[in-house]
């Protein structure tokens, strides 16, 4: 029996300690410093960054408390699926803990935390909860943002003329967009300046939508007041009549182009050459990598005079083929009586007011944020952008969604029988003949 020399034996143990002492170092630097990739078609295990924004104003422990059975006859191991969602949220936030409790096993603990749903989610933070139901990024961010602004900020929207409702149901009214806003963590309240003695000084932001009927001047008074002393406020002008908010218009240095805008690339798409497509947003905060498409119908032009103090940014442009028309009617350019695009559609005012900035934003369409249109394009996302902004929460800007990519695959029956072939015969046999190969080696 031939025994190995030292020589060898000595090289075999060395190179045995030296892969021992990879293997834990490598061991140490995964353990210390975690490399993620996802490598999926459409980032599908990535969060938003809007959802890591938000978790980066959360400091401190963050707790999140299943209530739900461990096995599910459809979506089998629960606790698994859970466990992988919201490890998206803990790669950017440690401190962010998960624990499980059966309600069925402790009933006491499910009534106490109000538990009314199986797999309902109970997430704690900084003394606060909230309860979330649908397993989902869009739910859990939306209960985040609501946690991290601590107390919800009041947003007031004026009443009493016949204007668009954020919680109205009406296709006229911003009820959808509305329920966006609460969902981040906004308190909606009516307005009625008749019965109000002011704007109360707790409103984050106003919001004034266009009137059916005339302002009083008493109201106009209030409004201006508002203004003056450097109140927020989000503008949605229609192309009507201003029916007493002329005084506004002038205070803010707008210029209201009468007529609305026509934009016959909307055609194209087959929507009505009424409705102005927004695809250009020049730099500003409110707009920050968003380059969505946003429809804007029955919109009307706007533009400022000079000699304000305000600062003015231009956040949507739109029509660049397209004009400004006094009647719905006309399917061509004149000349003689029109405005040629492209047009400004929506604007950022600013301007340095009792020790803070003052911000105001205008859009010549308040029919972009109705229940009717807001589902199309990222109007609903613009339109958040917009209360984000007012309401100084720039670090809250939503970003755009991914687009989905179409992952089906779609083969001829050819196709399917040579990939059939290669995985049932080809590949079998390739294993086989190296493996044969190799045997032949060793034995010779």
């Amino acid at each position: 029996m031939r025994f190995p020399s030292p020589n060898l034996l000595l090289k075999n143990i060395a190179y045995s300690v030296l892969l021992l002492l990879a293997a834990l170092a490598l061991y140490q630097l995964a353990a210390r410093y975690a490399l993620y990739r996802d490598l999926t078609q459409n980032a599908n295990n990535t969060l938003e960054a809007s959802s890591v924004e938000v978790l980066k104003q959360m400091p401190g422990t963050l707790q999140v408390t299943v209530f739900g059975s461990a096995q599910d006859a459809k979506l089998g191991d629960v606790h698994k699926l859970i466990s992988a969602f919201v490890a998206l949220y803990q790669l950017h936030k440690p401190d962010m803990t998960l624990r499980f409790i059966d309600p069925f096993q402790q009933p006491d603990a499910a009534r106490s935390a109000g538990i009314q749903a199986n797999g309902e989610m109970l997430v704690e933070y900084a003394g606060r909860r909230e309860h979330v139901t649908l397993l989902s990024e869009q739910a859990l961010t939306s209960a985040l943002l609501r946690l991290a602004h601590g107390t919800a900020q009041l947003l007031m929207y004026v009443d009493g003329h016949g204007e668009r409702k954020l919680e109205g149901i009406a296709n006229y009214d911003l009820g959808t967009f509305g329920e966006r806003l609460r969902q981040n963590g906004f308190h909606l309240s009516p307005l009625n300046l008749t019965l109000a003695q002011d704007v109360p000084q707790n409103a984050s932001m106003l919001l004034i939508t266009q009137p059916q009927a005339d302002w009083l001047p008493g109201e106009v008074d209030k409004l201006a007041r508002y203004v003056a002393q450097g109140g927020n406020l989000l503008w949605l002008v229609d192309a009507e009549p201003m029916r007493g908010l002329e005084r506004l218009s002038k205070e803010l240095g707008l210029r209201l182009t009468p007529g609305i805008v026509m934009d016959p690339s909307t055609e194209e798409m087959r929507a009505p050459a009424t409705w102005a497509l927004g695809a250009t947003y020049p730099p500003h905060a409110l707009t920050r990598n968003f380059n969505l498409i946003t429809a804007f119908p029955f919109a009307r032009a706007l533009g400022w005079e000079t000699g304000h103090d305000w600062h003015y940014d231009i956040l949507v442009k739109a029509a660049p083929r397209g004009w400004v028309s006094r009647t719905q009617d006309k399917v061509r350019f004149d000349a003689q009586h029109d405005v040629p695009g492209p047009v400004n559609i929506a604007l950022a005012l600013q301007r340095s007011m009792n020790g803070h900035e003052q911000r105001i934003v205008v859009v010549g369409s308040g029919s972009f944020l109705a229940n009717a249109y807001s589902g199309n394009g990222g109007n609903l996302d613009l339109g958040v952008n917009m209360v984000n902004w007012l309401t100084n929460d720039e670090k809250l800007i939503t970003l755009q969604p991914r687009a989905l990519k179409d992952a089906a695959i779609t083969l001829s029956r050819t196709q399917l029988t040579l990939l059939g072939s290669t995985v049932l015969f080809v590949l079998p046999a390739l294993l086989m003949l190296t493996g044969g190969v190799l045997w032949w080696r060793r034995r010779h």
